[in-house]
Parts: C-alpha cells; sequence; structure tokens
C-alpha cells in the first residue's frame, strides 16, 4: 500500500493521516520475448487478479496460517512445475493446479464486469489465455523459456539471456524517435537538475540533525 507524500514526511505518517492511494505491484516476473518485458493481456489479468483480492473475502492470518503460506510460497517458487504439486490450505491439502484452476474460476465475473465497462472482450481473452495455460503446462511462459533454451542456445541460460536482451534493444531503438519528444525529455530534466539545485541551495540543517528530525517518533503524532 502506498501513499505519496509530502515533502520531509515519513511514509507511515502518510498512509495513517490519508489512506492508502494506490497498491504498488512488485516482483513481477519479465517477459524475456516482450521487449518492455510485459505483455498487455498479462497487464490485464493482473488488473482482474488484483480487483479478485481486493473484492474476495480475507480474514486476518493466524500465525499458522502465515507460517503456512510462506511454506506455499517456497514451494511454487521452487517446485511450481512438479506435476501434482501439494500445498497447504487450513487443515487440508490441495494441488497447486487445482487450486489456481478455483481462484480463476471466481475472477470470471470480474473479467465481464471490466470487459461491459471497457467494451469488447479483452479482460475475458486474457482471464482465458490464463486458464489455457493452466491446463496445458507445456504452455507456460517457463515452458517456454526452457524449451527455447534447449533448442536453440545448447542448455545455455546465458546465450539465451544475451540474445533475448540484444533482440529487445534493437527492437526499441528501431522505434519512431520523434525530435520533439526528446527536446519533451532534455527539458524536463533540466528543470529537474535546477529544481534539485534549489533545493540543495536552501539546505540549512547539518544531515545528521536533518536524520534524528525525521527519524523522531514524534514526527508520526504530527
Amino acid at each position: 500500500p502506498k501513499r505519496g507524500s509530502r515533502s520531509g514526511e515519513r511514509p507511515l505518517h502518510a498512509l495513517r493521516e490519508r489512506g492508502v492511494e494506490y497498491i504498488e505491484v512488485r516482483c513481477m516476473d519479465l517477459d524475456p520475448f516482450v521487449p518492455v518485458g510485459i505483455q498487455a493481456q498479462t497487464m490485464r489479468f493482473i488488473d482482474i487478479f488484483l480487483l479478485h483480492c481486493l473484492l474476495a473475502d480475507s480474514p486476518p492470518d493466524t500465525p499458522d496460517e502465515i507460517r503456512a503460506l510462506g511454506r506455499n510460497q517456497h514451494r511454487a517458487a521452487a517446485r511450481g512445475r512438479e506435476p501434482g504439486l501439494l500445498l497447504e490450505r487450513g487443515e487440508q491439502v490441495v494441488t497447486l493446479t487445482d487450486w489456481a484452476g478455483e481462484l480463476l474460476g471466481e475472477c470470471g465475473a470480474i473479467a465481464q464486469r471490466l470487459d461491459e465497462a471497457h467494451g469488447g472482450t479483452a479482460y475475458a481473452d486474457a482471464l482465458a489465455a490464463a486458464q489455457a495455460a493452466l491446463a496445458a503446462p507445456d504452455e507456460l511462459p517457463s515452458a517456454r523459456v526452457l524449451a527455447t533454451i534447449e533448442r536453440d542456445f545448447g542448455g545455455s541460460y546465458t546465450a539465451f539471456v544475451r540474445a533475448q536482451s540484444e533482440q529487445a534493444r534493437n527492437r526499441l531503438l528501431a522505434l519512431d524517435w520523434p525530435a520533439a519528444l526528446q527536446q519533451r525529455f532534455d527539458d524536463e530534466a533540466a528543470a529537474s537538475l535546477a529544481e534539485q539545485a534549489a533545493i540543495e541551495a536552501a539546505d540549512v540543517l547539518p544531515f545528521e540533525q536533518w536524520r534524528q528530525d525525521y527519524l523522531a517518533p514524534e514526527r508520526l503524532r504530527v
């Protein structure tokens, strides 16, 4: 959860005083087959999933559940491609694919509402693609990466990454880059440097004093 903070304000104070402004999603795996690292369809699926997380009932976790979630996360990250991988769910165990299938099924109504709001079937298509990949493990991104490494690069992950990086670089550099856009970024960079210089010129406190003031517990009660 994130909230834009004001100058000199601690992030926790901003959250407490003005609430959650937006959710920052981290740790997304990059798609090595796409120059910008992610497809629009993948972003739509993430929208669907995040809305499901927001709308689904979510009572507080117990200490035992928190520990089980940690074990599940490790299993999925380390052995997610293992057929029949079991995860803990309450007092029971369930396969990763069965649990994922249930979650995707619960997302159908959300995808439908998003398509109604935006027009078209892009969100339903994104959900269908995720369901198809779950049903056919060879279509998962991880399977495609492994197959490409073995087929085209003699099993060398390093060679695969270098080739994909160079391909992405070349495709991005081949895009049209108008002079007006370059000028816009040049102007913004110059303005940012000027603003930084003005801020630094206005500094009157020694850094250690500023640090102590910033971290003082009293600031959270302001």
